[in-house]
């Protein structure tokens, strides 16, 4: 079972906000009066607490108001600024590794209103080699990272390794046959150094398996992406393209790195992500 924190979070903004208001219009008046009335002493003595119960303020409506500023200040931040994000897959290696904790830009591609991921300003377009977070397309409560390949009206081509946009195979050049494994059902990977669009990042490919070779038109609105260990990525090969609604954002910077709950976080790997 998943669930939608950003919608959680929205949820519980409005809620708090309601409270908020209600009682700045209801009781912060008698409040005001009720302390404009007491001795200089006598307010002094009062406690911040206290204070907030004066006028028969209901508890619940003190409760409930108090956590209104803190979700405002981390649903602006999220919503607008930068979200962060936990790696729970092997798709993106050797660039981004399980339990990895990102962080994305979220006005790359336009301020977005929370949720609804309709965008209200633009501001830069995605450009081919972004490494992106996005909504699934098949289940939009999921988030999923992956390279951004093809851009709207891009052919793209994915046959024996080579992957291939607009007819211009994309460069890549061997830096090492890896001994290991990724896990027991795959086989050993070689690593890549690619340049696409002008990024150089490191990719994965596995000896002798390639899924899901093919051709793909970009439509209009929609992205084609890709994960970086290329022959083991749930990515736009079988599911389809990436609505421009559902992208939330470029992902720029690795911040700690924590694959095991009781392991030690680390921080080694921070860095700008390529």
């Amino acid at each position: 079972m998943s669930f939608d924190f950003e919608l959680i979070l929205a949820i519980a903004f409005l809620v708090t906000g309601v409270f908020w208001v209600y009682d700045r219009i209801v009781y912060f008046p008698k409040r005001k009066r009720v302390l404009a009335n007491m001795a200089t002493e006598a307010r002094s003595a009062l406690g911040k607490e206290a204070q907030q119960r004066l006028a028969e303020t209901p508890k619940f409506v003190v409760e409930v108001k108090s956590y209104f500023v803190i979700i405002a200040i981390i649903f602006g931040l999220r919503s607008f600024v930068v979200e962060p994000f936990q790696i729970p897959s092997g798709s993106m290696l050797p660039t981004l590794k399980i339990g990895d904790f990102i962080l994305v830009n979220k006005f790359d591609y336009g301020l977005r209103l929370p949720v609804l991921n309709t965008t209200i300003i633009p501001t830069t377009e995605p450009k081919r080699g972004d490494v992106v977070v996005f909504k699934y397309p098949l289940k939009p409560d999921l988030n999923y990272i992956k390279r951004l390949v093809g851009l709207p009206g891009d052919q793209v081509s994915y046959r024996n390794k080579i992957l291939t946009v607009n007819g211009q195979q994309v460069s890549k050049d061997l830096l090492a046959k890896l001994s290991i494994s990724l896990n027991p059902n795959q086989e050993p990977v070689e690593l890549f150094s690619e340049n696409l669009g002008g990024v150089e990042h490191e990719v994965y490919n596995s000896y002798r398996f390639t899924p899901h070779e093919g051709e793909w038109t970009v439509p209009e609105g929609h992205y084609f992406v890709m994960g970086d260990n290329r022959d083991n990525s749930a990515d736009s090969r079988f599911w389809g393209f990436v609505p421009d609604e559902n992208m939330k954002g470029r992902a720029f910077y690795v911040w700690l790195h924590w694959d095991e709950f009781f392991s030690i976080p680390s921080f080694k790997n921070n860095g700008l992500i390529e």
